[in-house]
């Protein structure tokens, strides 16, 4: 069994204490955590109190993983097996982790793949596919997650965007179209609750380069060290994006901390859009 390192990272206050059960009572939910982000985002919410459902296509790597979470933080975490652009999947997980957990608060649409092309190198099955994946999972979730957040009292939802869906590359047909939908579709989202006065919220983050698995697909694998250099050097910060960049902003929007902030996007990027 593959063990998985939690450490001891917790958030501090401006006075320098640290602030520990900063989601204690929810219940999250997190897409495409057997790895990378997802999986980074689930040790962190699972940290600071978090009962947490971690779902992923790779049935064996995130059942895995949430075991030996577990041993660390038992009776709290669980891996179930999903395909994040299967309908009635998203149904059956939703009403499994009310079952197992007894509701819903926090719902964070992670799962995404990614590959370079311009519009006219990107074939059309290859756009189809990454819709389904990085924009329609993220529709079948907010569908279907709404009823039982609301149910459970309201909550937030995070979607996981890019920094390409702000920021368009040639490159990137089709991951920029999915990415500017996802936070575009957050606004929707964000004020069809406020309207019903669902007390749920809805926020995108926008993450720059973090060097996680899926950037694998964008810079290949032969020289990855130079590769990841090279993307650095277009980030103001200087430097490829750590998980924890993302995760701990996913804790901050999953928190009470955040419970005026809604439709928004925040954008975790180095400073790359300021230029």
């Amino acid at each position: 069994m593959p063990t998985v390192r939690t450490g001891r990272a917790t958030a501090r206050s401006a006075t320098g204490k640290r602030v520990m059960g900063r989601v204690a009572g929810k219940i999250a939910l997190v897409t495409g955590a057997a790895q990378g982000l997802g999986l980074a985002i689930s040790m962190r919410l699972l940290e600071q109190g978090a009962r947490v459902v971690m779902s992923d296509v790779n049935a064996d790597g995130v059942r895995a993983r949430a075991s030996a979470l577990g041993e660390q933080h038992p009776g709290q975490v669980i891996g179930l097996s999903q395909n994040v652009t299967d309908e009635s999947r998203w149904q059956e997980v939703v009403r499994e982790t009310a079952a197992i957990f007894g509701g819903l608060h926090i719902l964070v649409n992670n799962a995404g793949i990614g590959f370079t092309g311009t519009v006219e190198e990107t074939r059309y099955e290859d756009w189809q596919r990454l819709h389904r994946i990085d924009l329609d999972s993220v529709f079948l979730g907010c569908k279907y997650a709404i009823p039982m957040m609301r149910a459970s009292g309201g909550g937030s939802i995070i979607n996981v965007s890019s920094i390409a869906g702000i920021i368009a590359g040639h490159n990137f047909a089709a991951y920029n179209s999915a990415k500017a939908a996802v936070r575009h579709l957050s606004k929707s989202v964000a004020l069809g609750c406020a309207r019903d006065r669902s007390n749920i919220r809805c926020n995108s983050i926008h993450p720059v380069f973090i060097d996680t698995p899926i950037l694998d697909d964008i810079v290949g694998v032969a020289d990855r060290d130079t590769a990841l250099a090279k993307l650095a050097r277009q980030v103001p910060l200087g430097r490829v994006g750590e998980p924890d960049d993302v995760a701990w902003a996913v804790v901050y929007l999953a928190s009470d901390e955040s419970k005026f902030i809604t439709g928004a996007e925040l954008k975790i990027d180095g400073g790359i859009s300021a230029m």
